[in-house]
């Protein structure tokens, strides 16, 4: 008897940390409420208890409470509509470039060689850095806004797409050479269908930092915006809002993310089952 409980709970251990096979439903659903639940139960012991003010710290039913605020008072859907669209803007323009730049670069080695100087520094130069220049090209309206979310991301997007060309296998370009395939079929019908997978997950992992260049974009004279709501929330210490905004802008992250995920799975389910 001890040695069979002793085998089921080394079976459980072992599932537990099981690489890339199949995991209990209730299990995913359990850590997921755990790694939610733990953050929220620590906030409630330490803003409801008193050990932190609650000028640092809001209690969770004041945070919900300011946000409900904002929402029937303060018309926040205007403001996360303007957020929404600067974000669209960004985040369009940026997949609209560094998509063909990152499949160009992975592509061809003449294409890395003439890309590689610029994309490979550019993305290391911080984004607050052009707010300067940026207002002096483009000015202080909406244009201005968006060309900070697209300079945040686009270099990013080509080169993660350009490293997934990349580990394409070399054994699937060989083949197609010889069945005759011609360049023009290599990069139509073998790297562009291998690379959409990989595509898919950049845009996936870098719309969150188009989220994360909103607040940046939205410092240069914005009257509205998730991001102008924050600093004029600071600018009161109205706490409470400002972690409701945050909030709201995790809640719309998660529903971008799980929109991706569909998207993924109706498009390259080959890759979206094997990731799982």
């Amino acid at each position: 008897m001890g040695k069979t409980r002793r085998d089921a709970v080394s079976l459980q251990l072992s599932g537990f940390w099981s690489i890339r096979q199949e995991f209990p439903h209730w299990l995913k659903v359990a850590l997921a409420a755990g790694a939610l639940g733990i953050p929220l139960v620590l906030w409630s012991v330490l803003s409801y208890s008193g050990l932190v003010s609650s000028m640092l710290l809001p209690t969770p039913t004041a945070v919900v409470g300011a946000g409900i605020q904002m929402f029937t008072e303060e018309n926040l859907w205007l403001d996360i509509g303007a957020s929404f669209g600067r974000v669209l803007g960004g985040f369009s323009a940026a997949a609209a470039i560094g998509i063909p730049i990152g499949i160009a670069m992975g592509t061809f080695t003449s294409m890395e060689s003439f890309f590689n100087p610029i994309v490979g520094t550019v993305r290391y130069m911080p984004v607050s850095a052009f707010i300067p220049l940026v207002i002096i090209w483009f000015g202080l309206g909406e244009v201005g806004k968006v060309v900070i979310i697209f300079l945040g991301i686009v270099f990013y997007n080509a080169m993660m797409i350009a490293d997934a060309v990349k580990f394409i296998p070399s054994e699937l370009i060989h083949a197609a050479y010889t069945l005759g395939a011609k360049q023009k079929d290599i990069l139509l019908k073998v790297i562009l269908p291998a690379s959409v997978p990989s595509i898919l997950d950049t845009l996936r992992v870098n719309v969150a930092g188009a989220w994360n260049f909103l607040v940046i974009s939205e410092l240069i004279a914005a009257d509205k915006g998730l991001g102008f709501r924050i600093v004029k929330a600071q600018r009161f210490v109205q706490t409470d809002k400002v972690l409701a905004i945050v909030i709201i802008i995790g809640i719309i992250g998660l529903l971008l993310d799980y929109g991706f995920k569909q998207i993924s799975q109706r498009l390259v389910p080959w890759a979206a089952s094997s990731g799982n």
